[in-house]
């Protein structure tokens, strides 16, 4: 369905956002995929764990193998992952602005 497709265009849109957003402090994947979902907003680990690979391999991440228990990957926002998120955070808020007024009407 054409709207079906349109929708998860504009899902994937801020799905960087999304996770980055939860990525201040080290988290491994599944807490990751957990906190994105209890906030409304699940992903699946086929589209979570490529995404995070490219995400460090770009420096916006930077991850750490942790051994203590079970071997987990843990990632967190690099430095230029910091400037990014708040980057992409303004951005965000300007075009919910924006939309926000076009969907009322208001323009």
């Amino acid at each position: 369905m054409v709207g079906d497709k349109l929708e998860l265009e504009l899902r994937r849109g801020v799905v960087v956002l999304a996770v980055l957003s939860q990525l201040g402090e080290f988290r491994y994947g599944y807490e990751l995929r957990q906190s994105l979902s209890g906030n409304g907003f699940p992903i699946e680990e086929g589209t979570l764990y490529p995404l995070l690979r490219r995400l460090e391999s770009q420096g916006v991440l930077s991850s750490e193998w942790r051994t203590d228990g079970q071997p987990r990957r843990y990632y967190r926002l690099s430095p230029d992952g910091e400037e990014l998120y708040a980057r992409l955070t303004d951005s965000w808020r300007g075009l919910n602005e924006a939309m926000d007024r076009l969907l009322k009407g208001d323009t």
